[in-house]
């Protein structure tokens, strides 16, 4: 086996492409950049009752240098490490190595393992064996039958963006490394298991479901779901997992769409490499919106509510599949790189795929124009370029009530933030690391004076750097080497949008894209916007608006700038509360991203015959995104006495995270409500301060 071992490695530095070395990642204690990992495996058993994962981890690594003594990787107080085996490049192995678990941060330790002399040789390959328990781990989401969609069967999903998987395996818990995976997992008879990996088995005769990951992700696309799922075919190469009472669902709206999807991605950044593209969709308790694991996306199942919200979103994780997962942010630090690239390829291919609309907008008078539209390539429908700009316009709106709210000077508004030692990186995403990261792109195509070149240049971006992880001066050099007229022309340091001051200074973009193709669609949104919020009620005006024929967009955006002017009128808003509620109560009922800011207008302005309304939909719904911003504005208002009333009736239909902040938001207004219930005493909030509603995510 030596010579086999050895031969199968290829030392380079671990998930960097070229000479230069890796950057440095404070969020991981791990002395990633002394070896290269090549491969990791995982064999699992889960168990439901215990809710324990008990894994056999091999890392298949070499050393970089000579004299690399110690073998230091991310771990978590919630992994029991049982022991550690080392096997050498001659085939032999040394059994029981040393190690010590040291603390790191409050999102997990250090596990320093002492390597054998045999293994700290340069470029010869070794594999550490350690075998581990993982209960009440961050990572691990162990849900009971009353948690899931059908109530029926218990559930499980791994959730490792930012900084988690280090309590779902011991790892190089960085975007920096990336390996090849393989899992083999055992559960219980009747269970289905999925992976974010491209080859997946059954195997009749270990009772095992085998996994594949044949190109290399970093730790935290690693994921896993298990679960009462059943499959639907929904294209050629996508199929849609869910609970068995939300599966027909799922695909009424999805079937024949996500090729197309697809279709219009490949068109414009070049082949989708990943083989399948899966949805699995989860029960209320996922965390965040959606996540883009390889091969599968994980989503979450209230958006099935809401149409369109699932298309853009869905269409966003699509976008990831080159922006995050094939080419990946290096740290943290530079989560924009992921998330500014897969917000404006989405919007790219929301475009292609619903139509454009060709507008010569380019110059006025011979005068290149400083913000210049982004989408259009073919003559087509304009209907998906005036939807990418209303969508667009709804998410610029959203990063410019958080930038009032945080503040101009808020280093959190900065495009590479700098962590401190020991913030947590999910503690730090927001709308500024996609959507300020989205106008900073958007800002390089209009440099290049052509969006077809631009979409040439991302093909060309990724073809360079796929399966690497990248920093911001990647992609920015690279920029000016494919258009080394830009380069000439000194474009990096034009005043007052220098590509430094873009990435390090504070505040909103320096600039936005033209908007105007998505007039047809925002106008009539702020004209009624300011009819409702006038001093006096224009009724006759504000009936020749249907709203009936909005786009839900539409409808949340306006619903947005009425809860930025609330309370309303202040010395008629009950007039105008009770108005609203007769004009368009079918419609503010018609789908959850609707109701939630219509009930958060209700709330906020103290309008009580529609509290009822509040007090069903939070024991309707146990997942943040339409929990938190209601329990915050109850906690802000008058009205404690009902959040306080609705969380003692519909605590035990949470998951524990969701209950323990929900219990930090009560107590703060109201004082302690006691401990967390018997049940699940991890209650730990993995997920950080994450704007619920409007970032995109993924994380």
């Amino acid at each position: 086996m030596s010579d086999s071992l050895h031969s199968t490695f290829c030392c380079c530095p671990p998930g960097r492409c070229g000479a230069a070395p890796p950057p440095v990642d404070v969020a991981s204690a791990s002395n990633f950049e002394s070896f290269s990992l090549r491969h990791l495996d995982l064999r699992l058993q889960l168990s439901f009752p215990e809710r324990e994962v008990r894994g056999r981890l091999s890392l298949r690594l070499c050393p970089l240098s000579c004299g690399v003594a110690t073998l230091v990787l991310d771990t978590h107080p919630s992994l029991l490490i049982h022991s550690i085996d080392c096997r050498l490049p001659e085939g032999s192995l040394c059994s029981g190595l040393p190690y010590r678990i040291e603390p790191f941060t409050e999102y997990g330790a250090a596990l320093s393992i002492a390597l054998p002399a045999a293994a700290q040789e340069p470029h010869r390959g070794f594999e550490v064996i350690v075998l581990y328990t993982a209960k009440d781990a961050p990572a691990i989401w162990w849900l009971d039958a009353e948690l899931t969609c059908g109530n029926l069967k218990p559930f499980v999903f791994t959730q490792g963006h930012s900084v988690c998987n280090r309590s779902f395996f011991p790892c190089f818990d960085t975007p920096a490394v990336k390996s090849t995976y393989s899992a083999t997992v055992t559960v219980p008879e009747g269970v289905q298991v999925l992976m974010s990996a491209t080859c997946s088995a059954y195997s009749e005769q270990d009772k095992a479901f085998q996994f594949h990951m044949e190109h290399p992700v970093p730790a935290y696309l690693v994921a896993l779901v298990a679960g009462e799922l059943i499959p639907a075919d929904i294209g050629p190469r996508s199929r849609i997992w869910a609970e068995p009472c939300i599966l027909n669902m799922a695909v009424s709206k999805l079937n024949g769409q996500v090729e197309s999807w697809l279709c219009a991605a490949e068109r414009l950044f070049g082949p989708y490499v990943w083989g399948r593209y899966d949805i699995v969709f989860l029960p209320p308790s996922f965390p965040i919106v959606a996540m883009e694991n390889p091969c599968l996306t994980f989503i979450i199942s209230s958006i099935l509510d809401s149409s369109d919200f699932l298309v853009v979103d869905l269409i966003h994780e699509i976008a990831h599949s080159w922006f995050g997962n094939a080419v990946t942010n290096a740290t943290w630090e530079e989560m924009w790189l992921s998330e500014g690239l897969a917000t404006y390829a989405q919007r790219r291919i929301t475009t292609e795929a619903f139509g454009e609309q060709v507008v010569d907008l380019w110059s006025v008078d011979g005068h290149t124009q400083h913000c210049m539209p982004i989408w259009f390539t073919v003559s087509c429908h304009p209907a998906g370029a005036a939807f990418t700009c209303l969508e667009t316009a709804f998410r610029l709106d959203a990063l410019h009530r958080q930038m009032r709210l945080l503040g101009e000077n808020n280093p959190v508004s900065k495009l590479q933030v700098k962590f401190e030692s020991g913030v947590n990186p999910s503690s730090l995403m927001n709308l500024f690391t996609y959507e300020k990261g989205f106008c900073f792109i958007s800002y390089l195509a209009e440099l290049c004076g052509d969006p077809q070149r631009f979409d040439d240049f991302l093909r060309a971006y990724i073809e360079r750097f796929c399966f690497c992880s990248v920093v911001a001066q990647d992609l920015l050099d690279y920029y000016l080497c494919f258009f080394p007229e830009l380069q000439d022309n000194s474009v990096a340091d034009r005043e007052g949008l220098e590509f430094e001051r873009w990435l390090s200074a504070c505040g909103p973009p320096p600039s936005e894209p033209d908007l105007s193709q998505g007039n047809s669609l925002t106008e009539p949104v702020e004209t009624l916007c300011q009819l409702w919020t006038a001093g006096t009620l224009d009724l006759p005006t504000i009936t020749l608006h249907n709203l009936a024929q909005w786009q839900t967009f539409q409808m949340v955006l306006f619903l947005d700038k009425l809860l930025d002017r609330c309370p309303l009128s202040h010395g008629m808003f009950l007039e105008v509360m009770s108005r609203l509620a007769r004009c368009y109560s079918p419609l503010l009922d018609s789908n959850a991203e609707v109701r939630i800011r219509w009930l958060q207008l209700v709330v906020r302005s103290g309008y009580f015959p529609e509290l009822h309304k509040v007090r069903r939909f939070l024991e309707d719904h146990t997942s943040r995104m339409y929990t938190v911003p209601l329990y915050e504005d109850l906690c802000s208002s008058s009205l404690k006495s009902i959040a306080v009333d609705v969380f003692c009736q519909s605590q035990s239909r949470m998951h524990a995270n969701l209950r323990k902040t929900l219990q930090q938001i009560l107590s703060q207004c109201v004082g302690p409500l006691g401990s967390t219930p018997v049940g699940d005493e991890r209650a730990t909030d993995t997920t950080g301060t994450v704007a619920l509603r409007d970032v995109n995510v993924s994380a």
